[in-house]
């Protein structure tokens, strides 16, 4: 196995992992920052408010999406399987 093969193994995982993350920060982000403009504008400045809402859209996005990241990161973990012969010759 070349190292040149190696980095290309390491960069299709990151980008898969990206993929599989940025729905869940997107998510997460947009909430965050309706909370604080919700926050800023009421003057309610507790640190402990915005947790909550970031968890449940957390969540929510796993819920709604966990299907599609699933079969994203079987679909890489079989292409790897797949690929051992190849890469051991």
């Amino acid at each position: 196995m070349s190292p040149d093969m190696v980095v290309s193994i390491g960069q299709k995982a990151l980008e898969v992992t990206t993929l599989l993350a940025m729905p869940i920060l997107l998510a997460t982000f947009v909430v965050g920052l309706v909370v604080s403009v919700l926050q800023a504008a009421t003057q309610i400045q507790e640190m402990t408010l915005a947790y909550i809402p970031k968890i449940v859209a957390a969540l929510v996005t796993i819920f709604l999406l966990g299907g599609w990241m699933l079969s994203k990161i079987l679909d890489f973990t079989k292409e790897i399987f797949v690929n051992i012969p190849v890469w051991i010759r």
